[in-house]
């Protein structure tokens, strides 16, 4: 769970879509006026991309959601691929829940 409140004013909270890193959670207060919340997810695979900050609310824009299952899935395959540069590659067709599970091929 999370929440956020100002002078007394709850401006948010709820349960959130999945678990975090309670240790690693941080927060700042920029120029009086923006507070910026980093939280760590406990499972960053690619095939478990948040589709809202908190369950049934925020939810991420389509294109948006689409844009970090890619990033996900193309950092899963650096991973897996030590050897070889990610870094202009960009990434079409089955990548949802984390593209395709090669795990059942022999190396």
């Amino acid at each position: 769970h999370i929440s956020l409140a100002v002078g007394g004013q709850e401006l948010l909270q709820g349960k959130l879509f999945d678990s975090t890193v309670t240790d690693e959670g941080t927060w700042t207060l920029e120029d009086r006026q923006l507070i910026r919340i980093v939280l760590m997810k406990t499972n960053r695979d690619a095939g478990n991309c948040w589709t809202s900050l908190l369950e049934n609310e925020y939810a991420a824009d389509p294109w948006v959601q689409d844009q970090m299952q890619r990033k996900l899935t193309l950092e899963r395959f650096q991973r897996e691929n030590p050897g070889f540069d990610f870094s202009g590659a960009e990434i079409s067709g089955n990548y949802s829940k984390g593209g395709p599970d090669f795990s059942s091929l022999e190396k």
